[in-house]
C-alpha cells in the first residue's frame, strides 16, 4: 500500500477546444497562442524574472489535442489569481468553444524528473 503522504497530489486541468459547441473550427487560427500570450504573466513566484514573459504560463498553456488547437488551463491559476481564471472559462463561454475535464498524462517514453 503506497504512503498518501508522500504521493503528489493529481493536477486539474480542462482543455479549450477550438471547436465550436456545433463542431465548427473557431477562428482566427492562432487563437490559442493569443490567449496563452495573455496569460503569460501568471506563473508561480520563482518563475519570474528576465525573460519570463517570452514563456507561456505553466498554468495555460498551448497544445493540439487530436488536430485540433487547445489549451491547457490548470487549475491552480484559480487559487493564484481567480480573476485570471474567470476571464479563461469566460473567453471560453462567450465563443461557445467546447471545454473537456481532463489532465495531460505524461507519454510513456519520457524519463521521470
Amino acid at each position: 500500500m503506497a504512503d498518501s503522504t508522500t504521493e503528489k497530489p493529481v493536477a486539474r486541468e480542462f482543455f479549450i477546444q477550438g471547436l465550436t459547441s456545433d463542431g465548427r473550427q473557431f477562428r482566427p487560427s492562432d487563437w490559442a497562442e493569443r490567449l496563452c500570450g495573455v496569460m503569460s504573466c501568471f506563473r508561480p513566484e520563482g518563475m519570474r524574472g528576465p525573460g519570463a514573459h517570452l514563456r507561456y504560463s505553466p498554468y495555460v498553456r498551448p497544445t493540439v489535442l487530436g488536430g485540433v488547437k487547445s489549451v491547457v488551463v490548470n487549475e491552480a491559476l484559480r487559487e493564484l489569481e481567480p480573476l485570471a481564471y474567470h476571464f479563461v472559462l469566460n473567453f471560453a463561454k462567450d465563443n461557445d468553444l467546447q471545454v473537456v475535464d481532463a489532465c495531460l498524462l505524461p507519454e510513456p517514453n519520457q524519463k521521470k524528473a
